[in-house]
């Protein structure tokens, strides 16, 4: 097979003034009272990467031919029904393709080779060194303990399972949820509208947010919620929401659920919605937060209306697992097997 980098490259910047454009033929449709329509169905899975491959450096966008040749890469390498990867990598293939969204295996249909388009590179800006101290220092080992408890099968304590396996909440960082970035399944959504609001349904780990469109509907400081406090109103035909609030720390005091991790006091986050075709929504992120990275950052992710209907997202982990983690826990130490802390 081709390799990628035998192609010629683009210039990136006609590529990047090629995106995202609204055919000038087209124009938005309108609810009967006269806000942009947004509502539908929608998949946003994808498999262009978040951050441009080192290889593709300086690309904004393949070519059809280099789009067709990644994207068998690409379905070779996720397919989770291989079994030609030794004991580990085939476990780690434990969903199999029926649970997989096909979608994953697809590139956008602009051949982007990031969905970072700010900063130019493609990449996520640095992370901002924190000093060290003795209190985050500690507070970075039990976490770290608390993972290695939960991956060896040696939970102290249901808290030893994250909000995910708890079936609180996804963690920011694993999709659903805004930011809205694909993942290994459940990359769905609906909106639906009425007047003054906005709803948006994702089927991952079913959850709603329900956004005032006039502006209206700002929490005070002091009241946190895990998906924060959205407020929305129109730029033109473009929903932009800003949402804050976000909960500062879950009832143990580790997990934050804010994107990649990001500190809940300073991190903003500035989305927008605009329809750019039939069947096609422009989702747009903007994330910042000077207490973690260097820059802001913007995402690009197409979603793309679908004839799909939207599941309950049965999350059985809380009813079912955690019996069996915390048992399964106590009969090995019941047979003298031991945690070890301090194993490398």
């Amino acid at each position: 097979m081709a390799s990628i980098g035998l192609f010629v490259a683009l210039g990136a910047a006609a590529a990047q003034a090629a995106l995202g454009q609204v055919a000038d033929d087209w124009e938005t449709p309108r609810t009967p009272w006269g806000d942009p329509d947004l509502q539908g169905i929608y998949n946003y899975g994808t498999s262009t990467p978040l951050e441009r491959p080192s290889g593709l450096a300086g690309r904004v966008v393949l070519s059809d031919d280099e789009a067709s040749v990644l994207e068998q890469e690409i379905a070779e390498r996720v397919n989770q029904d291989r079994r030609d990867g030794g004991n580990e990598a085939d476990v780690a293939r434990n969903y199999n393709e029926l649970w997989t969204d096909s979608s994953r295996t697809q590139l956008t249909d602009d051949n982007r080779t990031s969905l970072i388009v700010d900063p130019p590179d493609g990449r996520l800006p640095p992370r901002v060194e924190q000093p060290m101290t003795p209190e985050r220092e500690a507070a970075l080992r039990e976490a770290e303990l608390s993972l290695r408890r939960f991956t060896e099968g040696f939970h102290e304590s249901y808290h030893d399972a994250d909000v995910g396996n708890r079936c609180i909440i996804r963690r920011r960082n694993e999709g659903g949820g805004h930011p809205y970035f694909p993942a290994l399944y459940g990359n769905v959504a609906q909106i639906y509208q009425s007047p003054g609001y906005v709803v948006i349904y994702a089927e991952m780990i079913h959850h709603a947010r329900i956004i005032p469109v006039d502006g209206s509907g700002q929490l005070p400081d002091n009241v946190e919620t895990w998906l924060g406090n959205p407020v929305g109103r129109w730029e033109g035909d473009t929903l932009v929401i800003e949402t804050s609030n976000f909960l500062k720390r879950d009832d143990i005091g580790r997990t934050r659920v804010v994107y990649r991790n990001a500190d809940p006091e300073t991190f903003r986050i500035v989305e927008r919605f605009r329809r750019i075709g039939p069947e096609t929504l422009e989702y747009e992120v903007t994330m910042s937060d000077p207490s973690t990275w260097t820059r802001p950052f913007t995402v690009r992710v197409p979603w793309n209306q679908t004839d799909e209907q939207i599941y309950e997202y049965q999350c059985q982990e809380l009813n079912y697992d955690l019996y069996f983690w915390l048992s399964g826990a106590r009969e090995r130490e019941a047979r003298g097997e031991r945690f070890d802390p301090n194993a490398e």
